[in-house]
């Protein structure tokens, strides 16, 4: 047993002689997994009523033969062009009203009866052809799901999702809120789609009705879970226990993945992140998919060994950096380390795309020797780190329905994103080498000494209870600037901000100011200034202590941070945009009641991570983010699984550029 490594292989791209070759060069590199078949729907089926599995009969074969675990893929993230000229209606509409003709992919409407049918069949037809091969370890449901439709069908689907979540008109009209500009609706037939010809104006986040728009992202995301699910049922027919699984892409914006999450056997997803200095913005990506499923470990289903292909300016990892981000990955909770992709193709929009084996074939590439380099450590780390888990005694909150809602909203400001508050709070806690759980409003929070919230613009359910529960009990909660102000529909709270959380964050917001990027409102923190930009809350405390004051404007010297005691534990409230230095400073002030910081939190971009193995075996990894070494002193015992070395505390350590430790404590 060990971590699965390999990742996509297209042979169907090339001629047969040429996977002799691919196979002489996955052993030279380890590799062990495959995932197969991902866009072969054309191949399995080339004509309406006609099926040809001979040439994913022969990848297989070959994966078989050679001793690979295979990761088998339905094929249907792409649909055939016979099947858009035989049934126009399975294209899509896209935001602006135009119907899409065939080409492409994440072209098929996922309301389409037909679509549905036929991509449920081709995945039964496969399953029952393959199921029961040994070699097949986990199927692979679709690609990257995504994108959003808005014709005739799914304005149907959607009055469908709408009479079962609210069942009376009378019910969605109070949601909605539609007696402003005359919008009550009186037959279900009358509602649209929200888009550019609706109710939006200047693109996709700016409508007229935000409880209109918010729901539909809902139902979209609802409605391609059950593509999915039409697919995985069709692969329980044949095949009760293999797991099914498809691959997400981390943080992203258009599909809720919390409402996905009991549905997928193991969570997987692929990391393409924007630059090459995105390690903090991939620790979190990787602590929210480890978070979906509570803690559960997830595989990295894809990423690239050295460039992507698809941005206007695509950087190459450097030397070390490909091996350091897939240790990453493993140390917040990667079972498996995979590529996309195997070999280069060699035409269309993936030429380019980085591949373990380039265009030549060659072995003796940087990247190549790179990646077998990786495989040979993975094999002698052997199955140390399976099925491990993360001991976090924090928790992060991470909610879909907030960052619709807040980017979605009139105001205060549209220059505040969601995700940026969110990596502001989390890079804060990373820095420090704190082990966090990012999970979902509904998770249980008992076992979390800090819970922290950042813009937590919608409130659910019982969370605000549940999170003074946590103060009561000793543990501090934070949150920040537009957090509490609207309930499940969108509509705001009939009561002061922040809303149900007033009484845990012992304030209220009577004002707010939202500037653009260059005014600055410095913050006073204990002895140093900070900056805060874009939002400022003015905070009336109601028993809270101030922790933190503008210094500029006619609310100087009012509150931008506080403090309050509830029960036997704190609320923190961050009512302005600090920058980067400025969170880190409150939050450390909560790590320090707690005594909740890594080894070394004093040494920039040496993040460290700690998983503990199903027998009780700590593992502690150090990664050094830093182009340059880094030398420290232990401050723990141990032997580092990648070479062998004994640790003992008290010894200096010289950890080379990017350099990697792996310590069993």
């Amino acid at each position: 047993m060990k971590v699965p490594f390999g990742g996509d292989y297209n042979p169907e791209q090339w001629p047969e002689d040429v996977w002799k070759d691919d196979y002489r060069l996955f052993d030279a590199a380890r590799i062990d997994t495959v995932t197969l078949g991902v866009f072969t729907w054309t191949l399995t089926q080339p004509a309406p009523d006609v099926y040809d599995f001979s040439t994913l009969d022969r990848v297989v074969a070959k994966a078989e033969a050679e001793g690979r675990n295979v990761c088998l893929a339905t094929g249907t993230g792409a649909h055939p062009a016979w099947l858009a000229r035989a049934h126009p209606e399975v294209t899509r509409v896209d935001f602006e009203g135009r119907k899409h003709r065939y080409g492409a992919r994440h072209n098929s409407c996922p309301s389409s009866p037909v679509f549905r049918r036929l991509s449920t069949e081709v995945a039964r037809r496969i399953a029952q052809r393959y199921a029961g091969n040994p070699a097949i370890v986990a199927w692979h449901v679709g690609n990257e799901y995504g994108g959003a439709c808005y014709c005739d069908l799914c304005a149907a689907g959607f009055r469908d999702w709408l009479r079962q979540r609210y069942e009376t008109l009378d019910g969605l009209n109070a949601a909605w809120y539609t007696t402003f500009w005359s919008h009550t609706f009186t037959d279900w037939d009358e509602i649209e789609p929200p888009s550019a010809l609706t109710e939006h104006w200047r693109g996709p986040d700016h409508t007229a009705f935000q409880g209109i728009t918010l729901d539909y992202l809902r139902f979209m995301s609802d409605a391609m879970l059950a593509n999915y699910l039409d697919e995985k049922a069709a692969i329980r027919e044949s095949d009760p226990t293999t797991p099914v699984t498809t691959n997400l892409m981390g943080m992203f914006r258009g599909i809720d993945y919390h409402r996905w999450a009991s549905h997928l056997d193991f969570v997987s997803w692929d990391n393409y992140p924007p630059d090459d200095t995105s390690q903090a913005r991939m620790a979190l990506t990787h602590d929210l998919m480890r978070g979906l499923k509570d803690g559960q470990p997830f595989w990295l289903m894809e990423q690239t060994p050295s460039v992507t292909a698809c941005r206007d300016v695509n950087p190459l990892k450097r030397p070390g950096v490909m091996r350091l981000w897939s240790w990453q990955a493993v140390a917040h909770g990667a079972d498996a380390v995979l590529f996309f992709q195997m070999r280069a193709s060699r035409g269309a929009s993936e030429k380019y795309h980085g591949a373990v084996i380039g265009h030549s074939g060659r072995s003796d590439t940087r990247v190549f020797g790179e990646v077998a380099a990786l495989g040979a450590e993975l094999e002698r780390l052997g199955a140390a780190t399976l099925g491990a888990r993360t001991p976090a005694r924090v928790a992060l909150l991470f909610d879909w329905d907030s960052w619709w809602a807040l980017e979605l909203s009139d105001g205060p400001s549209r220059l505040v994103r969601y995700q940026q508050v969110v990596l502001a709070y989390h890079r804060a806690l990373w820095d420090a080498g704190v082990g966090v759980d990012v999970v979902a409003v509904t998770a249980d929070l008992s076992r979390y000494d800090v819970v922290v919230a950042p813009a937590l613009h919608m409130l659910k359910g019982d969370l605000a209870r549940r999170l003074e529960e946590v103060a009561a009990r000793g543990g501090s909660v934070v949150t920040t600037f537009l957090s509490g102000r609207v309930d499940e529909d969108d509509n705001a709270f009939l009561m002061d901000v922040p809303g149900p959380l007033g009484a845990l964050m012992g304030v209220r917001v009577d004002e707010w100011d939202a500037r653009d990027q260059e005014f600055v409102n410095p913050v006073r923190l204990g002895d140093q200034t900070v900056e805060s930009r874009l939002l400022f809350e003015l905070v009336i405390p109601q028993g809270a202590e101030v922790v933190g004051t503008y210094q500029a404007d006619f609310y100087a010297g009012t509150p931008a941070v506080t403090r309050n005691a509830f029960g036997a534990g704190h609320g923190w409230y961050v009512a302005a945009g600090l920058d980067q230095a400025g969170v880190s400073w409150v939050l450390r002030q909560v790590l320090d009641r707690h005594e909740l910081y890594g080894p070394y939190p004093e040494v920039p971009d040496l993040e460290t991570a700690v998983r503990v193995a199903p027998d009780g075996t700590r593992l502690l990894f150090l990664l050094n983010h830093n182009a340059e070494p880094v030398s420290l002193t232990a401050r723990f015992d141990g032997v580092d699984l990648l070479t062998g070395t004994t640790v003992q505390s008290g010894q200096m350590l010289h950890m080379e550029a990017r350099g990697v430790m792996v310590v069993r404590q």
